[in-house]
């Protein structure tokens, strides 16, 4: 049984009041520690700043909200990236530690996945979670990825990174996939 919490997952564009949110998913060092430890405040300022002013052709932050009262629960997104010298999106997620485990994330992701595919920049998707981080791995291969491997990834800037390199195949994503009516984008 779905959670009432979890149930109704959508997203709506990152927005100029959502720095709290921020700062509470990057300034903790218990929710960062699969990412090099806690942003500082002057980080995460110029990071809530760069998500504000990303150009929809370059990429999306969109929060995420669950339940009736459509709480913010973390932030998905995309960008662009370039992986053996082709541009491809990559993408990422982090959501607060009270709603993870329910599938908040994927079905957050799921939204993104299908705008995305809409799009049709670019063929590929990568995301790259920590090697050590199990449930970022298994949002991976639920929503369909590919493992291709490890490499060291440098995140944050001046920190490298052993990851899992996952790709999506937009041309196969979203075939006969049913996200359900509960999920929605804003």
């Amino acid at each position: 049984m779905i959670s009432p919490s979890t149930h109704d997952v959508s997203v709506r564009p990152y927005g100029p009041d959502d720095l709290p949110l921020l700062e509470h998913l990057l300034g903790d060092p218990a929710m960062t520690v699969h990412l090099g430890g806690p942003e500082s405040p002057e980080a995460l300022v110029a990071r809530h700043q760069r998500y504000l002013a990303l150009d929809r052709a370059s990429g999306a932050v969109f929060t995420v909200l669950v339940g009736p009262e459509r709480v913010a629960a973390g932030w998905v997104g995309y960008w662009e990236s370039e992986w053996l010298g082709e541009k491809v999106w990559e993408c990422g997620w982090h959501v607060l530690t009270e709603h993870q485990g329910r599938g908040v994330a994927t079905k957050a992701m799921a939204l993104v996945l299908d705008e995305i595919r809409a799009r049709s920049t670019y063929r590929y998707v990568h995301a790259v979670p920590s090697v050590d981080n199990a449930a970022s791995n298994v949002l991976c291969r639920g929503l369909g990825f590919e493992l291709l491997g490890e490499e060291d990834v440098e995140y944050p800037r001046g920190s490298m990174m052993r990851s899992n390199n996952w790709r999506l195949d937009l041309h196969r994503w979203g075939i006969q996939r049913d996200t359900g009516p509960a999920m929605r984008r804003q």
